[in-house]
């Protein structure tokens, strides 16, 4: 049996504000805009005949590891008073690559994002067992979930 995680959906509260902070900030192009009329049956939420409208988002592979942005058009759906900034049961964690973590830090000042740790060195002990040294960014986007953005600066023996 083969599984590969092609994409994760993310309820958001206004698509066009999200749609610009995932090109602007992590540098995702559009692969899907379309309004999905629900079936009923398949979204663990709302109902048959909800309008929505989905953006599926890209990075660098075609297939795999894509985003999908999907905002309810028509009835719309509540969203909570406050924007998370922690994460807990139930609260995804992204993992990126990027090759200048840097620069996406300075895009996301840009839009007012929520950043939970400055670009900062660290590492970690590879399934490997060698040492992996990183430059790390952790922020929010705008509707709460939580990105870690990891740019590989080389590796190490354990020593």
């Amino acid at each position: 049996m083969k599984t590969i995680v092609k994409r994760t959906t993310l309820i958001v509260r206004d698509i066009e504000k999200s749609r610009h902070w995932y090109q602007h900030v992590l540098n995702m192009s559009v692969y899907y805009d379309k309004p999905v009329v629900l079936s009923g049956v398949g979204m663990a939420a709302g109902k048959k005949g909800d309008k929505t409208h989905l953006v599926i988002l890209k990075c660098e592979d075609p297939q795999i590891g894509m985003i999908g942005l999907l905002q309810w058009i028509d009835p719309p759906m509540p969203a909570p008073e406050e924007i998370p900034k922690s994460v807990t049961y139930g609260n995804p964690t992204f993992v990126l690559s990027s090759d200048d973590v840097h620069e996406v830090h300075r895009r996301a000042i840009e839009l007012g994002t929520h950043i939970h740790a400055a670009p900062h060195e660290w590492s970690i002990e590879g399934a490997d067992g060698s040492i992996i040294d990183f430059v790390g960014l952790s922020v929010f986007d705008p509707d709460g979930y939580f990105y870690e953005l990891n740019e590989e600066r080389g590796r190490r023996p354990k020593a």
